[in-house]
């Protein structure tokens, strides 16, 4: 895989990112680049230039389509949620079913287990339900406004690592999200180096777990991230579309978000 590739499906996973509710590390299953940014993050000493390459292109990627891109979402949020909502659960609902294969890969699909996705699904419901997005937003940097930061930017990172949790919606829970998108877009560095040092030290700590679980018990710890994925559909749900037009695009939107997801995940 090309480093032009790569670059530009961690501009996709980052702009992902800032749809509240949609999850980064979900769209790297479907994209493709999931498994490898894990080992790479996990295993970099052991080929440092192979797991640097990939690292370096997903980051760089991630970077700039956060720095592109905020400002754009931030008004197709304003102007069009409902589409936008859409499509993202489309594209949502077109990866689901790579997971349900993903956790039958290695044994016949076992009734207990389900349980594990009963319990992912919950969690993302009533992680939902109190949601404090009123904070303002953090424009000048103090040792406890770092330590806040810092502090967001390792959860953002659990998010950004666990499939079906949003970063954005954990920031949202933080009252740091409007503080993200605002940096990104005025480039202040002061606000952006606490939330990627937070980002970097939480990555490191989550991905060996993540790993850990998907290769010791994979079938579990699928189901329990397409629990968390289904779920998280009910945070992104816009509302229903309203109008003629509307309802086209709406429906135009969700269902090339579907097909193309699904086709490629296939």
């Amino acid at each position: 895989m090309n480093f032009l590739n790569l670059m530009i499906k961690g501009m996709v996973m980052s702009v992902s990112q800032l749809i509240p509710g949609v999850s980064g590390s979900t769209i790297a299953i479907i994209l493709g680049i999931y498994d490898r940014l894990l080992e790479a993050i996990n295993h970099i000493w052991k080929d440092f230039k192979r797991h640097a390459y990939v690292l370096s292109a997903v980051c760089l990627g991630a970077v700039v389509g956060i720095v592109v891109f905020a400002r754009g979402i931030q008004w197709l949020l304003e102007q069009y949620p409902i589409p936008l909502g859409l499509f993202f659960i489309g594209v949502i609902l077109g990866g689901a079913p790579l997971m349900y294969q993903k956790s039958k890969e290695t044994t016949h699909l076992r009734l207990s287990n389900w349980l594990f996705f009963i319990i992912g699904f919950a969690i993302v419901v009533l992680m939902g339900m109190e949601i404090d997005s009123s904070s303002p937003a953090i424009t000048e940097v103090s040792w406890l406004s770092w330590i806040h930061l810092f502090v967001g930017g390792i959860v953002f990172a659990v998010a950004l690592i666990l499939p079906g949790i949003s970063g954005s919606f954990m920031l949202l829970v933080l009252g740091l999200y409007q503080t993200l998108i605002d940096a990104a877009a005025d480039m202040n560095i002061a606000v952006l180096i606490p939330i990627g040092l937070g980002t970097i030290a939480g990555t490191i700590l989550t991905a060996r777990i993540i790993e850990w679980l998907l290769r010791t018990y994979p079938q579990p710890a699928y189901l329990l991230i397409l629990g968390f994925i289904l779920g998280s559909i009910l945070e992104i749900f816009p509302g229903w579309p309203i109008g003629i037009t509307q309802w086209a695009v709406s429906i135009v939107v969700f269902v090339t978000g579907f097909w193309f997801v699904w086709k490629t995940s296939k």
